[in-house]
């Protein structure tokens, strides 16, 4: 190790990933407001899986119904989801990073983790932008930081395009004053959790009793929000085989389901695909959740922990047809996912997980 050379971690974000790449393949739609989504008719029940700079600016984002976005942009450029196309641009990408000589760790198609050890990490930041726009033609933005939390949230200060760095120097200058719904992993539901406690930035956050935050979330996660409210995150880079946790199948339907046995051949539909997923993985499953969001427009998410983690089609099917019993009678339902979670290579109880990030 060189003098001054130290570990850094690196965030490395593709800017407006999936319609960066359709502009790519259709170089006449740059500057135009392009949204990605379901079969790319507004008309459709379906959400916005992103959308361009230029249509962000009229406020379209990522899970906004599509029907919403065109009202927003009328004119808009309305592109069906493309699933094969952002894998083969993210394998693209994620090969070229690894070229650096740096450890990758994969998070998404758009999003790695670099570990590296560097007396210049943002002359490593600009190598890693030149590399991935010379060889895919797509720009990123690069977080640089002394853990993946402080690099992923510095991430978002560089965008787009740019490199910025946040350490434990200036993590209070910087983040301090901002509402703790900036942090990595902190939503709308756990800031207004938050917030009732007198908690509504980040530097309140770090100074917030511990025992006060595990008596909110609990012993794990409370400790884990104490710990994010100073920036504190691991530091390890890991590249080994990204394995799945679980796998979801979720269905907006054009017409409302309104009757319980519509519902329950949806869940039951469901449920198999997802069995189908996780027999492919050969691990057992523990938990089954089922998401319904009803006309017109609220979600909810209830979970079933099994008897015991199983590998049998019918436990699962059960499990989620169990769940759709507590579905409210005679609200109409728009859309139906359910989730089964499978217990990790090499774990003990999976129960005793703490997941830091997750959906449905």
């Amino acid at each position: 190790m060189s003098d001054g050379a130290r570990p850094w971690v690196l965030h490395v974000d593709l800017d407006q990933f999936i319609a960066a790449v359709e502009v790519l393949r259709r170089p006449e739609l740059a500057g135009l407001p392009v949204v990605v989504g379901g079969r790319g008719d507004p008309t459709e029940r379906a959400v916005v899986s992103t959308a361009s700079y230029e249509a962000r600016k009229f406020g379209v984002g990522s899970g906004m119904p599509l029907r919403t976005a065109a009202r927003m942009i009328p004119d808009a450029v309305f592109l069906p989801v493309d699933a094969p196309a952002y894998e083969a641009a993210s394998e693209q990408v994620m090969a070229t990073l690894r070229d650096l000589g740096v450890v990758v760790e994969v998070l998404g198609w758009d999003e790695a983790f670099l570990g590296a050890v560097t007396d210049d990490p943002e002359a490593l930041a600009r190598r890693a932008q030149e590399a991935v726009l010379a060889s895919t033609a797509l720009h990123c933005s690069v977080g640089i930081g002394d853990n993946k939390v402080r690099a992923k949230i510095a991430t978002g200060f560089g965008k787009p395009g740019g490199i910025f760095r946040l350490t434990a120097e200036n993590w209070f200058e910087v983040m301090g004053e901002r509402p703790t719904r900036d942090l990595w992993g902190v939503g709308s539901k756990v800031s207004k959790r938050l917030a009732a406690h007198g908690i509504a930035t980040v530097a309140q956050l770090a100074a917030a009793s511990r025992e006060e935050l595990v008596a909110e979330f609990g012993p794990r996660m409370g400790l884990w929000y104490a710990e994010l409210g100073r920036g504190i995150g691991p530091a390890v880079v890991d590249d080994s085989p990204w394995v799945a946790r679980g796998h979801s199948r979720e269905t907006t339907y054009q017409h409302n389901l309104t009757t319980a046995e519509q519902v329950e051949a949806a869940v039951r539909e469901l449920a198999e695909q997802v069995f189908e997923d996780t027999a492919r993985e050969g691990r057992p499953v523990f938990r089954v959740t089922l998401k319904v969001r009803y006309a017109p427009f609220v979600t909810k998410v209830m979970g079933r922990k099994l008897p015991a983690p199983t590998t049998m089609r019918d436990d699962v099917v059960a499990a989620a047809a169990a769940l759709a019993e507590r579905i409210e009678p005679g609200r109409e339902i728009r859309l139906l996912g359910v989730r089964a979670e499978m217990v990790m290579p090499d774990d003990g109880d999976p129960a005793e997980r703490t997941p830091v990030r997750g959906r449905l």
